[in-house]
């Protein structure tokens, strides 16, 4: 299936389902995809490599300039994002200097429009970094990704590129519980002869059981949307995520579903 790469370290803003008008910042290159993760539905497509940190990345001053003269340029007008959301060419924590880049963006936002909120798309692979989570604890919408409740399912839908271990996975989460999303994206297919299905019963449970322990303030269930790397995969339908939700709701953790 085609897929797409950002092609301007900010772009948009364009509409997202969970965020409104949604203006991104984009802090890997704009020629490839650069990722900690090879997420069998990343609408970027596969993950090539891990060389980010060797490559040319945009600077602090870069990224202020930039999102800057963007916010000028938007200020006051229908296109005013309600977010401002580092996503992009693959992990934006993956940035050397994320948590100056985030202290510079707050600082922007504040100045220019006070009422958006900064939100971070991750996969939670550089949490093992202080300063990753000393910044991450100062955005409005920390959103981590949580695909499976164990790890045959994470690493058959995530392909995580270096060593993964769920169990520390969980309790790094467990340490910004205070301000964190959950974000799982649930799919049925095939991926090389292999079923894959996070919402399987079983699956569910495993899954169920590790929002229990970590007790998040709030979830974020979604379906495919857009083209995916991998063939024969199916989406999810929105009835089938609000009974998803129901459960997670019934543990007493807020669910909201974007079908």
């Amino acid at each position: 299936m085609p897929v797409f790469l950002f092609d301007h370290l900010i772009f948009g803003p364009v509409y997202s389902r969970r965020l409104g008008k949604s203006l991104g910042v984009n802090l890997l290159p704009i020629h490839a995809k650069e990722c900690s993760f090879n997420c069998i539905y990343c609408e970027c497509g596969w993950t090539k490599g891990r060389n980010a940190l060797k490559m040319d990345l945009p600077t602090p001053e870069d990224v202020y300039q930039a999102l800057e003269k963007r916010l000028i340029e938007l200020k006051g007008t229908d296109s005013e994002p309600d977010s401002i959301t580092f996503a992009g060419n693959g992990e934006p924590t993956m940035h050397p200097q994320f948590a100056k880049i985030i202290d510079d963006v707050i600082e922007l936002r504040n100045r220019l429009i006070p009422a958006a909120k900064i939100s971070v798309l991750s996969n939670g692979s550089m949490l093992h970094k202080h300063q990753v989570i000393d910044a991450l604890m100062l955005v409005d919408n920390n959103i981590q990704k949580l695909d499976g409740g164990n790890e045959v399912i994470i690493k058959l839908i995530n392909m995580p590129l270096k060593a993964f271990k769920l169990k520390e996975y969980v309790e790094q989460l467990k340490r910004i519980r205070k301000n964190l999303i959950i974000q799982t994206l649930f799919l049925r297919g095939k991926l090389n002869e292999k079923t894959v299905d996070n919402s399987q019963p079983a699956e569910l449970n495993d899954w169920l059981n590790l929002l229990e322990q970590i007790q998040p303030k709030a979830v974020m269930l979604y379906s495919l949307d857009r083209d995916t790397p991998a063939h024969d995969l199916e989406k999810i339908s929105e009835e089938e995520l609000l009974m998803i939700a129901q459960k997670v709701n019934e543990t007493g953790i807020e669910a909201s579903v974007f079908g």
